[in-house]
């Protein structure tokens, strides 16, 4: 008994560890600090420091306080005294295990053979973008999104097996990382515990218009106050690059994938369901998953009128849960339908993993990456920025505007440093404030060419801003204060 034990946890332990690398490979390996870090990380940091970022605090705290994913992971860094970079890969790995623990669940829950939630696992290796939603089923570093997403699944799991408690308290767990992700999940799971628990109706309602009462308060008088106002039209022009919060504007391709997703997800169910395989649990999973369309559909009527708060949600993402379960079934579709045994699902697995390996090869090596990259990389912007931190705590850095795409990482996360702009999360924050998404506008204004930037352009801002630093490869009549390679630190005052 022991030895089969023994071995069931080896092949368990292979398995995570294989789905993690494969999950790795094909974001294009893990990156500390990259894409939303440059958001999360700082609002890590200004917990655990509160002298750092005084002139860039109110942007930072505009969506940080929103969520509890800066507390809870500050708490964390406090207990465990482990470096961010560290704690970040830590927590990157625990999501991608509970998401491969749930997803395993969940399989193990639907299908006949073990070498279908096999093939499961390795489809969902397969990163890709949910269309014109601003997010991907995968990211090559942690993000709140994706633990919440994590524990939604799991929550999905614990329904399907009747285990109620542990459903709501993972939900509730996505809550406090990731609020709009776990909104859809506790619609999706509170519609399908309507439907599979007709004695509990009437508590299930009575909880719900609970959580809708709070939810009034919080946007009228509470916190969330003036998030039901439309957005004007000089806040909306500050977001005319978010394409992905107006799904109104959506291209037809976008439809297409999005909807082409409900439709593959209502036909597979549908074949599932007459093979006689649906029992009422998975019936109510799959009637939750629909019940989000309607949250969609009101989302979109919001949206015509401006609402902020139907644009800040970004229903769009309700897409990524359609994607999630329509993967569950697609796979059962090819590894059992009409034939519930092993007999196609291993060689199901085994194309799968000669796709996803191939397809991690071709993105790190078109990519130019290493597989785990888990602090800020030792380039010329790593030296520049890890010497920044060295600076006075209240300085302020000019740098490019698109400085974390052409570097992998802002200011704030690898120098610790406010920064005049960045463009990029800079304008993407600016959605859940307008005095922010304003300052944002009217900054990248004061700096329309970065490129041609000279040294009486550079002090000019410095003096109109209070700039203390700039970071550029140009060679300028200014005092030279560090530099690395092509990159030069020139003192502004």
């Amino acid at each position: 008994m022991t030895r089969t034990r023994g071995a069931a946890f080896l092949s368990a332990a292979c398995l995570l560890a294989g789905f993690i690398a494969l999950a790795t490979f094909n974001s294009g390996g893990y990156r500390y600090g990259a894409s939303d870090q440059a958001f999360y990380q700082p609002a890590v940091r200004v917990r655990l420091d509160p002298e750092l970022f005084p002139r860039d605090r109110s942007l930072i705290t505009s969506q940080a306080k929103l969520t509890f994913a800066d507390e809870c992971v500050a708490a964390v860094a406090r207990v465990t005294n482990l470096p961010l970079p560290l704690l970040f890969l830590a927590l990157y790995l625990v999501t991608l295990s509970l998401l491969a623990g749930g997803a395993w669940s969940i399989g193990r829950r639907m299908y006949v053979s073990t070498w279908t939630s096999v093939a499961l696992l390795a489809t969902l290796t397969l990163r890709h973008a949910i269309a014109r939603s601003g997010t991907n089923t995968l990211e090559g570093y942690f993000h709140p999104r994706q633990l919440a997403f994590a524990f939604g699944v799991l929550a999905l799991a614990g329904f399907l097996r009747a285990r109620a408690w542990p459903a709501a308290l993972l939900v509730v767990a996505a809550g406090c990382v990731h609020p709009t992700t776990a909104l859809w999940f506790a619609v999706w799971i509170t519609v399908a515990a309507v439907f599979v628990n007709r004695s509990s109706r009437l508590a299930i309602g009575a909880a719900a218009a609970g959580a809708i009462a709070v939810a009034l308060w919080a946007l009228t008088i509470g916190p969330l106050a003036g998030r039901l106002q439309p957005m004007d039209a000089e806040w909306l022009a500050t977001l005319d690059t978010k394409d992905y919060l107006f799904p109104l504007a959506w291209p037809a391709y976008a439809w297409v994938f999005n909807l082409g997703t409900v439709v593959l997800l209502a036909g597979a169910y549908l074949l599932r369901r007459r093979s006689g395989l649906v029992d009422d649990r998975e019936r109510a999973v799959v009637l939750g998953c629909f019940s989000l369309t309607m949250i969609f559909i009101a989302a979109l009527w919001l949206q015509s009128k401006d609402i902020a708060l139907a644009i800040q949600l970004q229903p769009a993402r309700t897409f990524w849960m359609f994607d999630f379960l329509a993967t569950t079934y697609v796979v059962w579709v090819f590894a059992e339908a009409g034939d519930p045994s092993a007999r196609r699902a291993i060689p199901l697995v085994a194309a799968l993993l000669v796709f996803s390996v191939g397809r991690s090869f071709y993105v790190l090596s078109d990519r130019d990456r290493r597989a785990f990259q888990i602090d800020v990389a030792d380039d010329d912007w790593g030296r520049v920025m890890r010497w920044m931190r060295n600076t006075p705590k209240e300085s302020d850095v000019l740098a490019d505007p698109m400085h974390a795409v052409v570097y992998g990482t802002s200011v704030r996360v690898a120098g610790e440093r406010d920064v005049f702009v960045e463009g990029v999360k800079d304008a993407a924050i600016g959605m859940y404030d307008r005095p922010v998404a304003l300052r944002t506008m009217e900054r990248l204004r004061a700096l329309p060419n970065f490129s041609g930037l000279d040294a009486d352009s550079a002090r000019k801002l410095a003096s109109r801003y209070q700039l203390d630093y700039l970071v550029t490869p140009a060679k300028l009549d200014l005092p030279l204060a560090f530099e690395s390679g092509e990159l030069r630190v020139y003192r502004l005052r």
